[in-house]
């Protein structure tokens, strides 16, 4: 069993940048897979990034590619998401995920879910 706790979400205008971090607790924190998804009222939650255990592999969502960058520090048990550029559109609940073993893009692929945190970009 994992637990996860999102930070960092919060009010910011169009072009600004905010950092999320996620902090892991339980067993074996370093070795799960980290995904970040979000969820914009009345729409599917969605992929937004995903990073390997290592921190060697990544994968990025077409929107966000070029702004969002998904790191992960396993000493502090925390996977980061380092967003630039922030659109209103950016405007979202985000949530980090985490899967001990192989996961995608899709959030099925994920057993793990933190409660959330609201990112609100201003036009």
């Amino acid at each position: 069993q994992v637990q996860l706790q999102e930070s960092g979400g919060g009010l910011v205008q169009a072009g600004g940048s905010l950092k999320l971090s996620c902090t892991a607790s339980g067993r074996s924190e370093g070795s799960y897979r980290m995904g970040w998804f979000r969820q914009a009222p009345g729409k599917e939650r969605e992929f937004v990034a995903t990073i390997n255990r290592s921190g060697g592999t990544t994968a990025y969502a077409d929107f966000v590619k070029g702004r969002f960058t998904i790191s992960r520090d396993n000493a502090k048990n925390t996977a980061l998401l380092q967003m630039n550029s922030l659109k209103p559109e950016d405007t979202a609940v985000y949530y980090c995920a985490a899967k001990l073993g192989i996961a995608g893009t899709y959030k099925t692929d994920y057993d793990y879910w933190g409660q959330g945190i609201q990112v609100t970009v201003s036009s």
